[in-house]
């Protein structure tokens, strides 16, 4: 069971520059061939070394958040919208609760699937919970002014009768179809993908599938938890 101490960023501060950060993956065999650190350095930026490595600007912008987080955390104390509410144990709103915090500093990433009828139509997306809290007033939502719906800005939309399907990436997740393992949600920060695929046991290294059968505000509510965790 996921507790919240272990609800972690990915500790990218670790590396002061880009190339300590691409060090990590140099080994002495390398330098004994290559003899010069700058084109072992570029081997391993390149993906000859087999290793999924952010790339520098996704390095910079992942130690700009990083250096930023006390900074958000201190600011997200004053906007979580559940803060003060209670909702039916059983419901969507009260697991979004229990995950908002966490959410909006980064310390948890979670996406929602939802199944549900929309102007009579059946539709299912994948939601990225981080997108929707930075972009929409989720008092609405918790306050019950507003269902939390499908779009088709959503991370995956389909509808079920137009056979209509929708991908985009968000800032946190990049949207694979893989033939074999059917959709993927990869981590933009740490590299890990997330399987959605229901029928296997495990959603993912460090990512945990919560279904709520007992909801009965949609046809299917699904939560895939993912944890990015510190260096050690």
């Amino acid at each position: 069971m996921i507790t919240e101490k272990d609800f972690y960023d990915r500790n990218i501060l670790d590396f002061e520059s880009y190339e300590e950060y691409l060090d990590q993956q140099v080994t002495g065999e390398d330098l004994f061939f290559l003899e010069d650190q700058d084109a072992a350095r570029r081997i391993v930026e390149l993906g000859y070394k087999g290793k999924d490595l952010l790339s520098r600007e996704e390095f910079e912008a992942a130690r700009q958040l990083a250096l930023a987080g006390p900074l958000k955390r201190r600011e997200s104390a004053e906007i979580i919208c559940s803060a003060g509410r209670t909702f039916e144990d059983d419901s969507l709103l009260a697991a979004l609760a229990k995950r908002e915090e966490l959410v909006r500093t980064g310390k948890l990433a979670t996406i929602i699937f939802i199944r549900d009828y929309v102007r009579g139509q059946e539709v299912s997306a994948y939601i990225d919970y981080g997108h929707r809290l930075q972009s929409e007033n989720f008092d609405d939502y918790f306050s019950g002014r507003r269902r939390l719906l499908p779009k088709r800005s959503d991370l995956s939309y389909y509808n079920w009768k137009t056979h209509s399907l929708f991908y985009n990436n968000s800032a946190t997740f990049q949207v694979l179809a893989d033939s074999e393992n059917g959709l993927l949600m990869k981590h933009k920060r740490d590299r890990k993908t997330i399987n959605v695929d229901p029928k296997v046991p495990t959603p993912g290294d460090n990512s945990s599938r919560t279904e709520l059968k007992k909801c009965t505000e949609y046809v299917q509510v699904t939560l895939y938890d993912h944890v990015t965790r510190r260096k050690n």
